[in-house]
């Protein structure tokens, strides 16, 4: 992923924006991911997600779209459209499940995020590229993170 790209916005030049929000964090709601999903969609509404992030992807995003009972692109939508702060959008999420959400769901879906570890060669790929010798390490939050903060590194080193 190349982070050192930049953007001509209304106001200049604009360096893109690794999301560091991590999987593992949750607002008020309690459901893990939903706030680094709200910071890529949002990144991207401004067009500052760094090249070869998914602004919406498959892997935790697709499962906390489902968790949540959302329409990716309806989200994806309100987001660009409406531009909310990250307590603006989880309200909308309330919303969109008739005004509550079962907080059984909510724990399903963060069991199912901190379960989830990559594929071993994906995750031996990762490891690799960030320097992490313990192979022990496969969950994907803990290497997403990695890789994130890898690519906030590289980015401030000009790479």
């Amino acid at each position: 992923m190349t982070t050192t790209g930049s953007t001509t916005g209304s106001t200049g030049t604009r360096e893109k924006i690794v999301p560091l929000v991590t999987s593992d964090t949750a607002g008020p709601l309690g459901a893990i991911h939903l706030p680094r999903l709200w910071a890529k969609l949002s990144l991207a509404a401004a067009n500052l997600l760094p090249e070869g992030y998914d602004e919406c992807g498959p892997g935790f995003d697709q499962m906390t779209l489902t968790a949540m009972n959302l329409d990716r692109q309806k989200t994806i939508d309100y987001v660009r459209t409406n531009r909310p702060t990250y307590v603006q959008f989880e309200r909308w999420v309330v919303e969109q499940n008739g005004g509550t959400i079962d907080p059984e769901r909510i724990r399903k879906h963060n069991e199912a995020v901190r379960g989830y570890n990559h594929a071993d060669a994906l995750a031996a790929d990762m490891r690799t590229s960030c320097g992490l010798t313990d192979r022990m390490v496969t969950d994907a939050v803990t290497l997403n993170k990695l890789e994130d903060l890898d690519e906030l590194h590289n980015q401030l080193a000009g790479k």
